[in-house]
Formats: C-alpha cells, structure tokens, sequence
C-alpha cells in the first residue's frame, strides 16, 4: 500500500466531490500495487515529463495524474475527463497556457473539425 500525499489542486478537486466520489477516488489510488504501476496495460497510463514518471489513473469520469517517489505517490491533478485541462497535461502542455490557445482560432477549427468525423 503506498502512502498518498495531494497537491492544492488535487485537494480543492476533492473537496468538490461528495463524500462518495472522494472514497471512491482516494480507494482506487490506494489499492494501486507495483504490478499495476508496472503492468504494460491500459489500465494506468504512463508518460514522461521533465526526466519524472507520470501516471494517469482513469476513475469514473476524471483523471488523476500521479508520481511515484518509492513508497508513496503524490497526486498532482484531478481533472474531469475530455476537459481542455486534461488534454493540455496529457499533452504535456503547461496548464497556463490553456488561455493562449483558447484565444488561438486553429484551435477552435481543430475542435470543430474532429466533431464532423
């Protein structure tokens, strides 16, 4: 079992939640074992960025994004899913830019275009 640490905006994330969401987010992040952290499946998705691990942990309809530093996991982000913030970390994008490319049209026709297809 690792022990969990959460970051400002994890835990105003969390504190948005009801009681329910919030056990059920915080039962899935402590039930994660190394087999699951370490398995080449889809069930926690891994990413590099600055030279550190991430982990994106899929629950319902968020994504927790996670590091691992030995026997505990610290939890940067909770953010619902298909949301512009998410795509932005996935994509390895800092999250203050999201107003830059907000304001960029290219941006938009991209949406608009994917929605057509």
């Amino acid at each position: 079992m690792f022990q969990l640490t959460f970051s400002d905006q994890s835990m105003g994330a969390l504190n948005e939640l009801d009681q329910r969401e919030q056990l059920g987010l915080v039962d899935k992040l402590s039930s994660l074992t190394d087999d699951i952290l370490s398995a080449e499946d889809d069930a926690v998705g891994r990413f590099q960025r600055s030279g550190q691990i991430f982990y994106r942990l899929r629950v319902k309809g968020f994504r927790i994004y996670f590091t691992r530093d030995g026997d505990s996991l610290a939890c940067h982000c909770i953010l619902h899913k298909n949301t512009l913030g998410d795509f932005l970390f996935r994509c390895k994008l800092p999250i203050q830019d999201e107003q830059l490319i907000e304001q960029n049209q290219s941006f938009w026709k991209y949406l608009e275009g994917l929605a057509k297809k």
